[in-house]
């Protein structure tokens, strides 16, 4: 789970009146015309609210992202009661700043991540032809793919940054204490190879969840629109990024499991790895804990998941549209 702007008021919060609602829309001021703004200022507000909405979405799910991690890798049976152990366990033994380890190599990959997720989103739509309500209900499969190539693009760009934060996350600090000290480490003890270890399946599962959670969100936002006659707010930007994320986390969770069992994976004495690649670590994955195995801490993740994309949607929309305000007025 990397996987959710930036253009003419249209998508991502982006705002134009129905040609028909079901209810008298309520007296509201009348939004500013972003369209009057250059590529080069909704590029930059574009990557400055993404980078701030993936920082505090994924802060605030830190601890129960590093839980899930911890189970995903394991064969430990996995039980809402082993996680809050878990939880509790590392509070006690590490401390409570335990549970937020790894996160800096979290901030260091998101901020990136999120920023270019965000503005490659708006780009690919504009470059398909699909960045209007209207363009995009006439054409949804390339409106699915434009979502995909932005999760493909932004994994793409960041992917050592993701594996050096799953190690971080199922060690403890003696091991790697800081983000320099698993590039280090990894590359000369492993080689640089295994910084991309795992992105083939990273890959394979951020096209069906960067493109089902965009595609799903625009989705929502444009049936509310088309119902209410203006523009949603904060909370209920949460809640449609929340739905969005749940449905996301779930197309897309079984190839997350193989992507952190291979980044987390120790080389063997004899220079071998016991995941070797997708179609092996499947095979092992199922032999040891069948179907369940690929789902194992999915419960989790409809929580965690969702909170995280909601506040990323919500606070990206917010951000963006405030900033392009801004620019508006100072243009004027």
């Amino acid at each position: 789970m990397a996987v959710g702007e930036a253009r003419v008021p249209l998508l991502h919060g982006d705002r134009q009146a129905p040609a028909h609602t079901h209810h008298e829309p309520a007296v509201h001021k009348a939004p500013l015309d972003h369209s009057r703004l250059g590529r080069g200022t909704t590029v930059v507000t574009s990557l400055v609210a993404g980078a701030t909405a993936g920082a505090i979405a994924k802060t605030a799910i830190a601890p129960l992202d590093r839980t899930k991690i911890n189970f995903q890798i394991s064969q430990t049976p996995y039980s809402w009661r082993a996680a809050i152990n878990f939880l509790l366990t590392s509070a006690r033994t590490e401390g409570l700043l335990a549970l937020w380890r790894g996160n800096s190599a979290t901030m260091a990959r998101i901020v990136p991540y999120a920023a270019i997720q965000f503005t490659a989103h708006e780009q690919w739509k504009k470059a398909l032809g699909v960045d209007t309500p209207q363009s995009a209900k006439a054409h949804p499969v390339l409106h699915l793919i434009a979502g995909s190539l932005a999760g493909v693009t932004s994994q793409s760009a960041t992917y050592p940054l993701d594996m050096a934060r799953a190690r971080m996350a199922v060690t403890n600090v003696s091991e790697y204490s800081t983000l320099r000290t698993v590039f280090v480490r990894v590359a000369r003890d492993e080689g640089l190879r295994t910084l991309y270890r795992g992105y083939s399946a990273t890959v394979l599962g951020v096209i069906p969840y960067a493109g089902v959670s965009f595609f799903t969100y625009d989705t929502l936002k444009h049936k509310y629109f088309e119902y209410f006659g203006k523009p949603q707010g904060a909370l209920v930007n949460v809640a449609l990024g929340g739905c969005a994320g749940a449905i996301a986390q779930t197309a897309s969770y079984p190839l997350d499991i193989v992507r952190r069992r291979m980044q987390t994976a120790r080389r063997r004495p004899d220079g071998t790895y016991p995941y070797k690649s997708i179609g092996q670590t499947l095979v092992v994955v199922y032999k040891c804990e069948g179907w369940r195995g690929f789902y194992k801490g999915l419960s989790m993740n409809w929580v965690k998941g969702p909170i995280a994309v909601g506040i990323s949607f919500a606070t990206y929309d917010a951000i963006k549209n405030t900033l392009r305000d801004v620019a508006v007025h100072f243009n004027s």
